[in-house]
């Protein structure tokens, strides 16, 4: 009898879509999805438009007041999202 070198689904899975180019696409998202449960409905509300490119999260923001709120609040905004997906994907996040 032989032993087979047995993986977790996760691990096989992470390799396929890191080999398959659709890891990051996947990560970003799940961070254009979480946007809405990190702020909370009130920011959700008046959130018009998300997108990323280049690691930069681009969000534009209806409200003038919880605008300028928002972009004082980038750094812990970048870090809640990075966290909520579990990796690294955004660098930036500008409010706009």
């Amino acid at each position: 009898m032989f032993r087979r070198k047995v993986k977790p689904l996760s691990e096989v899975l992470g390799k396929v879509l890191r080999d398959g180019g659709l890891e990051s696409p996947l990560l970003q998202k799940r961070i254009l999805s979480a946007w809405d449960e990190v702020v909370g409905p009130t920011v959700a509300r008046y959130t018009q438009e998300k997108s990323i490119r280049n690691q930069t999260l681009f969000v534009k923001i209806s409200n003038p007041a919880l605008r300028q709120d928002l972009s004082m609040m980038r750094t812990q905004l970048v870090k809640r999202l990075n966290e909520h997906v579990g990796s690294f994907v955004i660098s930036e996040v500008r409010i706009y």
